[in-house]
C-alpha cells in the first residue's frame, strides 16, 4: 500500500516538473498573460466547465468503462464508430454445437433449423400477402362503391333513348353510331345515341350501346350474305368498354364470351366432321385448354428461377418448366437428370402426357408417349383419341378399360407417387367408360384442384350417344360416358353451391355453358337484373347461340323442350329486350332486334338465306310479318319501313322483303290488321280524349292502340301500294259509322265526317295521277266513289235536320236516287236496297227516323207528306227481315 502511494506521488511530482519546464520554455505573450492555479482551483474550474457542457451526469458505468478503455490504451470514440459497422456472424459451432457428433443428431438439428426457418419465412410471406390482399380488396370495394354511387346519380334510364318524330313532320330517321367492329353495315342516318360521349354513360347504357351496334352489323352481314362472327364481335365490343375488374371473382363476362367463341367454333378455321353436339363439347374443351395454357404461363412467370425455362420456349419445354415448379419437392426429374446412375430420377412420363393434353399440345403428348418405354403401348391409343376427337373405336376403348381395371385392382401401393394417378386418368379418358369415371370420382374425390380441371376431364371422356348412354353398349358391356351423365351430375347441386351464395355469380352459368346446357344458362342470366346488367348479356348470348343454330342441342338434361321450343324461348328473350327500345321510341334499334328475334325462330343464320327447314322458315316469316306490322302501328313506323314515298323501296322494309309482290302482299295484310284494330264494334277505346267503341280484334298482339291513328295508318299504307279502292272502302266504312254516331247525338261526329270526306276526295285526286292502275281497280274505285257520294247525301240530310231545316231535309230525302222514297215516282217493287253498299245500308234506319221526325214539324199542304209516309211504310214492309230497330217501326205506325 505504501509502495503504491509512493509511486503515485512520484508520478505527480514528475508531472509538476514537466509542466514547470514547459511553462518556462513558453514565450510570454501580451495577449494571453500567464495564470497560476493550484490543484483545488483546477478541480473547481473543471467541474464548472463540465456543468456548462453536460446537462446530465454520465452514468457511473459509462465513466468506468471509458476509464477502463483509456487505461488499456483504447480510444472510446473510435471504438464506438467501429461498432456501428460491426456485423455478427455465426460459426458452424454456434449453429451446430460440437456435442452433435453423430450423423443422426446432425440431421435432426438440420431438420429442426430448416423447419424453424421455413415457418418464419412462411409467417412473413403470409402476413405480407394478407396485407396486400386486404389492401387490394379494400381498393376494389371502394372503387365499386364509388362507381355504383356515381351511376345511381347519373342513370336516367337503363338503356339509351332516342326520339323519333312523327312521320308527318319529316324527322330524320335514327340510325347507327360509329362502328366498333370492322364489318359491313348499313347506316340509316345519325343517331342520338352517338351524341353523348360513351365514357359519360352508365355501365348499362355503354354495354347496350356497343351491343346494339354489333347487332346492326350482324344483320347487315346476314342480309348481304357476308361472313360474320357474332361471338367474336360481341367479345370485342365488351372488351372495348374496359369494365373488367377481378374483385375476387373467378369468372367474368369476358371469360364467358371467350367460351362462347370456342363453343360455336369461331376460333378455328376448319370444323371437325363430328355431330353438332360433339362439336360443342370439343369447343368447351378448347376453352378449358386455353385457360390452362394461360395458367401455366402465369405460373412459369411467377417462378422463373424454379422453372429454368431459359431461351427454349417450345411447348414441351413449357410443360417441363411447369413440372419443375409443380414437382419441386419430389427430387430430380427425369428430363433434368444428367447421370441416372448416381440418383434415380423421378419418372414424369405420365405427368408430361397429361399436362400436354390438358394444355392442348397434342403433338408433344404423342412425342412423349412414343419416346418413353413405360408409355410406348399407350401411344397408339392416344394418337387415335387425338385424331378422332375422342371418338375412338370400340376395340381401343375396351383395351383402355381393361388397363383401368388392372390399375384399380392393384390399388394404391405404399410409397407410390401421387402423380401415377395421371396414368389412370389418361386411360379412363380414352376408354370413355361411365363405370371407371364414376369410380374415379368416388374413390379419389380430391383428384382435381379446380372445377375447370374436373370439367375438362369429364368433357374429354364424353362420347357421342344419340339415344343416350344406356342405348349404346360397347364391347364387353362397356357403357360410354355421355353428356347427359355429366349434366345430371352437375345439376344435383344448387346454383348457390357454384356461386358461393352469390359471391361469384357467373360461375353457375359458366358451368352450364361448359356442360352444353345453353338455354338454362341464358335463362339464368336473363333473370339477373343487377347493376352489372347480366340480363343484357343474356340477350346477346342468345343471339349468338340462335344465329349458330345450336340452341336445340343445349336444352339441358331433363328438359322436355323441342327444337322450336328452344328457338322460341330465345326469340322471346330477344323480342322482350327490343321492347325496351320500343318504349323509348327508338324504332330503328327495335327493328334490328326484331329481325334477330324472327331469325332465332327460323334457325339463325340459315334463315337469312332460306336454307333452313320448311317449318322453321315458315315460323320465321310469320314472326317477321307480325313484328313488322307491330312497328307499322307505331308513330314513325310507316316512315321507317316505307320511307318518304313508295311501298317500301326507300325504307327499311326492302331489307327484309326484296320481292315487290311480297312487299305489297305484306302491306295489304298489314293494312287490314290496322283497319281491324281501328274500327270499333263493341268495347271501348279513347282517341283524342273522346270515347268510342272498339272492335275486339284490336285487343290482341298489338295491345290497345289509338283507333283513329290506326285507321289513318291503314289508309296511308293502302295509298302507298296503290290500293285506292280499299282505302276508299275504309273511309266509307268509317264515314258510315260517323254518320250513325252523329244521328245518335255524338258531338264529335260532324268533325270526324268532315275529315273523312276530305281524305276520300284526296284519295280520288291522287288516284287520277297514279301511273299504273288496272281496269278492275278503276271499276272498284268508281264503285267506292259512288258510295262516298251516297254517304255525303245522307250526311247532308242529317245536317239540315240538326239546324231545323226540316222541309229542305224532306226534299233531299225524296230526291235520293238510291232509295224508293220519291212521292211522285210510281210504286215499284224491285229491291234496289239490296244493291246498296253495306255502309250505306247501315245509315238507312237513322235516315228514316230523321225523315219521320222532320214530318212532325212540316205542314202537309198538298198530300206529299202523306205520300212520303206511305213510301217509307212500304219500304219498311219490304225489309222486315233486316231486323231494324223496333222504335223505327213504332214511329212509322204512329205516323200512319
Amino acid at each position: 500500500m505504501n509502495m503504491a502511494t509512493e509511486s503515485d506521488m512520484s508520478s505527480w511530482t514528475d508531472l509538476l516538473h514537466s509542466s514547470t519546464k514547459i511553462l518556462e520554455q513558453a514565450a510570454p505573450s501580451a495577449q494571453f498573460p500567464p495564470l497560476q492555479r493550484n490543484l483545488d482551483q483546477l478541480e473547481a474550474l473543471s467541474k464548472k466547465l463540465k456543468s456548462k457542457t453536460l446537462r446530465a451526469e454520465a452514468p457511473s458505468q459509462s465513466i468506468a468503462a471509458t476509464r477502463l478503455l483509456a487505461r488499456e490504451g483504447l480510444n472510446a470514440e473510435q471504438l464506438a464508430r467501429d461498432l456501428k459497422s460491426f456485423e455478427l456472424k455465426t460459426t458452424f459451432e454456434d449453429v451446430f454445437p460440437a456435442e452433435a457428433t453423430s450423423v443422426e443428431e446432425y440431421l435432426q438439428q438440420v431438420h429442426e433449423m430448416a423447419m424453424v426457418s421455413a415457418i418464419q419465412e412462411a409467417q412473413k410471406d403470409n402476413l405480407k400477402s394478407f396485407n396486400d390482399c386486404m389492401m387490394k380488396v379494400m381498393k376494389e370495394d371502394w372503387q365499386k362503391e364509388k362507381c355504383d354511387f356515381l351511376q345511381s346519380l347519373s342513370r336516367i334510364s337503363t338503356l339509351p333513348r332516342t326520339n323519333i318524330s312523327d312521320s308527318s313532320a319529316g324527322a330524320t330517321r335514327p340510325g347507327q353510331v360509329v362502328s366498333l367492329i370492322s364489318s359491313p353495315q348499313i347506316s340509316s342516318g345519325p343517331s342520338s345515341i352517338g351524341l353523348a360521349p360513351l365514357a359519360n354513360k352508365p355501365v348499362l347504357e355503354k354495354k347496350a350501346s356497343v351491343y346494339a351496334e354489333v347487332v346492326k352489323n350482324l344483320n347487315s352481314a346476314r342480309e348481304r350474305g357476308l361472313p360474320f362472327k357474332p361471338a367474336t364481335a360481341f367479345k370485342g365490343a365488351y372488351e372495348s368498354l374496359g369494365l373488367e375488374t377481378s374483385g375476387g371473382k373467378s369468372v367474368n363476362m369476358q371469360k364467358i364470351w371467350h367460351l362462347l367463341q370456342t363453343l360455336v367454333g369461331e376460333d378455328i378455321a376448319v370444323q371437325r366432321n363430328v355431330s353438332r353436339k360433339m362439336s360443342l363439347v370439343i369447343g368447351a374443351r378448347r376453352h378449358l385448354v386455353w385457360g390452362h395454357e394461360k395458367y401455366i404461363m402465369d405460373t412459369i412467370q411467377s417462378h422463373p428461377v424454379q422453372a429454368a425455362l431459359g431461351g427454349d420456349v417450345g411447348n414441351l419445354q413449357r410443360i417441363r418448366a411447369f413440372l419443375r415448379i409443380r414437382l419441386r419437392d419430389y427430387g430430380v426429374l427425369d428430363f433434368d437428370a444428367g447421370d441416372a446412375r448416381r440418383q434415380p430420377p423421378v419418372d414424369t412420363t405420365w405427368q408430361q402426357i397429361y399436362f400436354c393434353l390438358r394444355t392442348g399440345f397434342y403433338e408433344e403428348a404423342i412425342q412423349v408417349a412414343r419416346s418413353s418405354r413405360v408409355s410406348n403401348q399407350f401411344a397408339s391409343q392416344l394418337t387415335e383419341w387425338i385424331t378422332t376427337g375422342g371418338m375412338v373405336s370400340a376395340e381401343t376403348a375396351a383395351v383402355a378399360s381393361e388397363e383401368c381395371d388392372k390399375m384399380l385392382r392393384m390399388g394404391d401401393r405404399v410409397g407410390r407417387a401421387a402423380y401415377d394417378k395421371k396414368k389412370l386418368l389418361l386411360y379412363a379418358i380414352v376408354s370413355g367408360s361411365r363405370r371407371h369415371i364414376d369410380r374415379l370420382l368416388r374413390d379419389l374425390p380430391t383428384l382435381f384442384n379446380t372445377i375447370e380441371d374436373f370439367l375438362w376431364f369429364k368433357l374429354s371422356a364424353v362420347r357421342d350417344c344419340p339415344g343416350g348412354s344406356s342405348s349404346v353398349v360397347l364391347n364387353e358391356g362397356l357403357v360410354p360416358y355421355s353428356l347427359d351423365d355429366l349434366q345430371n351430375y352437375l345439376n344435383k347441386f344448387e346454383p348457390s353451391y357454384y356461386t358461393k351464395n352469390g359471391k361469384d355469380p357467373l360461375v353457375y352459368p359458366y358451368v352450364l355453358l361448359l356442360s352444353i346446357q345453353l338455354l338454362p344458362a341464358v335463362l339464368y342470366l336473363s333473370k339477373e337484373m343487377g347493376v352489372e346488367g347480366y340480363n343484357v348479356d343474356a340477350t346477346h348470348i342468345s343471339i349468338v347461340l340462335a344465329d349458330h343454330g345450336v340452341l336445340s342441342e343445349g336444352a339441358g338434361a331433363g328438359q322436355k323442350l323441342g327444337v322450336m321450343d328452344a328457338f322460341a324461348e330465345a326469340s322471346s328473350i330477344i323480342r322482350q329486350y327490343g321492347l325496351v327500345y320500343l318504349r323509348s321510341g327508338d324504332l330503328s334499334t327495335v327493328l334490328e332486334y326484331y329481325a334477330q328475334a324472327a331469325a332465332a325462330v327460323g334457325g339463325g343464320q340459315l334463315s337469312w338465306t332460306g336454307k333452313g327447314n320448311i317449318d322453321q322458315q315458315w315460323q320465321r316469316n310469320l314472326m317477321l310479318k307480325q313484328l313488322l306490322t307491330e312497328l307499322l302501328l307505331r308513330d314513325g313506323g310507316i316512315y321507317l319501313l316505307l320511307g318518304p314515298r313508295g311501298a317500301g323501296e326507300e325504307g327499311e322494309l326492302s331489307r327484309f322483303m326484296t320481292d315487290v309482290k311480297a312487299r305489297q302482299q305484306f302491306l295489304l295484310e298489314a293494312s287490314c290488321q290496322c283497319q281491324d284494330a281501328g274500327l270499333y264494334d263493341r268495347g271501348l277505346y279513347k282517341d283524342n280524349g273522346n270515347l268510342y267503341k272498339l272492335h275486339h280484334a284490336q285487343v290482341g298482339l298489338f295491345g290497345v292502340l289509338p283507333t283513329g291513328s290506326n285507321i289513318q295508318r291503314s289508309i296511308e299504307i293502302q295509298k302507298r301500294i296503290g290500293a285506292f279502292s280499299l282505302a276508299l272502302d275504309t273511309i266509307n266504312k268509317c264515314l258510315s259509322e260517323a254518320i250513325c254516331a252523329l244521328a245518335r247525338g255524338r258531338l264529335d261526329g260532324e268533325s270526324r265526317t268532315a275529315g273523312l270526306i276530305q281524305s276520300g276526295n284526296e284519295i280520288l285526286e291522287t288516284y287520277k295521277y297514279y301511273p299504273e292502275v288496272s281496269f278492275q281497280e278503276r271499276e272498284h274505285v268508281m264503285e267506292q266513289q259512288t258510295v262516298l257520294r251516297q254517304l255525303e247525301a245522307i250526311l247532308s240530310i242529317h245536317k239540315l235536320a240538326r239546324v231545323g231545316h226540316y222541309l229542305d231535309a224532306l226534299r233531299e230525302v225524296a230526291k235520293l236516287p238510291f232509295l224508293p222514297l220519291d212521292p211522285r215516282a210510281p210504286d215499284t217493287t224491285p229491291d234496289v236496297f239490296q244493291n246498296l253498299s253495306s255502309h250505306v245500308q247501315a245509315c238507312v234506319p237513322d235516315l228514316l227516323k230523321v225523315a219521320l221526325s222532320s214530318m212532325d214539324y212540316v205542314t202537309d199542304t198538298d198530300g206529299s207528306l202523306r205520300a212520303l209516309r206511305t213510301k217509307i211504310a212500304n219500304f219498311l214492309a219490304n225489309n222486315l227481315h233486316r231486323n231494324w230497330p223496333r222504335d223505327l217501326y213504332e214511329k212509322v205506325a204512329r205516323a200512319l
